[in-house]
């Protein structure tokens, strides 16, 4: 891995510490993010010579969901195999508990319609899962790729974002599942998802949706492939997706950032983990510095679609996220930040426990709802 010198924002970059302004506006539309400054005085940067090994504390709804996804008693995913990983208790698992202790229903947000199928993958099939919300179509369509590091979790544990999506963007949102390492290494897992943004465009139609309005949003390691997806598009003159929404993507191969120094122990993602998903997705560690997964090295970012990315605090991701955005904007592409305190990875499908959570979902359904009315 190498290590960078920490950038600032741009000013012209909305960055919002959403924990500290609870009231601040978001942008109505991708295609015109504000001129904002933080909303709070940034931290000095960890340094490899100062490391921060304690990550910045929790607001307490985000802890009560961190207490109880400890008490489920999974084991460090870095020391199992991928095999015994993928049966580990997930975030998703803490949040039901939580939410039966608190004697509140754990019945999954209601959407008019789910449907359970596959497509034809490079591989074989892959399956998807298709939501569809109440109303009348035809609907937009979003393309919904999950997290995981590339090696664990599927469409049950990444079951809450869709459903969310689909109705703050009033959307159809197909969540695709893919190939995972090391059964199937780099970069399986990207042609699949490749291939399910190609099947969208082509089927659309069949299950309700509009084959010109599409996007794409995606979850972590499902980040990082929804902006190979639209960088794809481009390339191959494909129909480009209207918007794309990257909740805290892999960006970067650099685990020396402030936020990776800051967060190396956090959960529930910390370095030791994201160490052993590089491992076993890419094998070999050199492939980090691809261009597919460290984004930020992409030769070329210019004419993509508008970008929200959504950011949380106590991550080590955070730092390549907020790199990704300077970069986007660098090349021209209409870029919103928005950086949630007090918040974990994987807070982003927690709605039902964490407040953020439900306030990152509507900025997302917000910025999707934008650019599908943009091209009626």
């Amino acid at each position: 891995m190498h290590g960078r010198k920490p950038l600032l924002f741009a000013l012209s970059l909305s960055l919002l510490a959403v924990a500290c302004n609870r009231n601040a506006e978001t942008p109505a539309t991708p295609a015109a993010p504000a001129t904002l400054a933080s909303a709070v005085t940034p931290a000095t940067p960890a340094t490899a010579s100062t490391p921060a090994t304690t990550p910045p504390k929790a607001d307490a709804q985000m802890q009560a969901v961190l207490d109880q996804l400890a008490k489920l008693g999974g084991k460090p995913i870095e020391t199992l195999a991928p095999a015994e990983a993928r049966k580990q208790p997930s975030p998703a698992d803490a949040v039901k508990a939580l939410l039966e202790s608190q004697n509140k229903p754990t019945t999954p947000e209601a959407v008019a319609k789910v449907d359970n199928r596959t497509f034809p993958g490079p591989g074989g099939a892959v399956p998807i899962r298709i939501y569809t919300p109440e109303g009348k179509g035809p609907f937009p369509v979003v393309l919904y790729i999950h997290g995981g590091g590339w090696v664990i979790a599927d469409l049950d544990t990444y079951d809450a974002s869709p459903r969310a999506i689909a109705n703050a963007a009033k959307a159809i949102v197909v969540s695709t599942h893919y190939r995972q390492g090391p059964e199937n290494p780099f970069p399986a897992a990207h042609e699949d998802t490749k291939a399910a943004y190609q099947w969208v465009l082509k089927n659309a139609a069949s299950f309700g949706g509009d084959p010109k309005r599409i996007a794409v949003v995606g979850e972590s390691a499902g980040g990082n492939m929804a902006a190979n997806v639209s960088i794809a598009a481009r390339d191959n003159k494909w129909q480009a997706p209207l918007a794309q929404v990257l909740v805290y993507p892999v960006a970067d191969d650099d685990m020396n950032s402030p936020s990776y120094i800051e967060n190396a122990n956090a959960k529930p993602l910390n370095k030791p983990m994201m160490e052993w998903f590089a491992k076993h997705y890419l094998g070999d560690m050199a492939k980090a510095s691809d261009p597919r997964i460290a984004l930020v090295d992409q030769p070329n970012l210019a004419n993509l679609p508008p970008t929200t990315i959504i950011l949380a605090q106590i991550d080590p991701l955070r730092s390549e996220g907020e790199r990704l955005g300077e970069k986007l904007q660098a090349a021209g592409v209409p870029v919103t930040v928005q950086r949630y305190d007090g918040v974990t990875h994987e807070f982003f499908g927690m709605g039902a426990a964490v407040d953020k959570a439900k306030e990152a979902q509507q900025l997302a359904g917000k910025q999707l709802q934008a650019a599908f009315a943009s091209h009626p």
